[in-house]
């Protein structure tokens, strides 16, 4: 029930010897496979586009720092508010008991 179960191993067959190989290229018997071709266009960057990016790259973090910042200090804000808060009620809790 806890034992670990591990994907089936892969049998893939070993990859053909090639002629850079250490074999001789009279021994080599099996033919060398083709390289198969991507029909994915490959993107290509201009300068216009580089300082596109570079430029919404910096806007983001820009534009993430500022969010972070002012979230750091809408909490230290708090933070203030609330210890002032509790030294003001602090302070009139023990002058009412003083009977003052």
């Amino acid at each position: 029930m806890l034992t670990p179960k591990y994907p089936p191993t892969d049998h893939a067959p070993p990859p053909a010897p090639t002629a850079s190989s250490t074999v001789p290229a009279a021994t080599a018997s099996a033919p060398v496979a083709p390289v198969p071709v991507s029909n994915r266009p490959t993107i290509q960057l201009t300068p216009g586009s580089t300082l596109a990016l570079v430029g919404g790259g910096t806007a983001v973090a820009l534009i993430v720092g500022t969010v972070l910042v002012s979230m750091l200090l809408a909490v230290a804000i708090t933070g203030v508010s609330v210890a002032i808060c509790a030294v003001v009620l602090r302070s009139l809790l023990n002058d009412s008991g003083k009977g003052r």
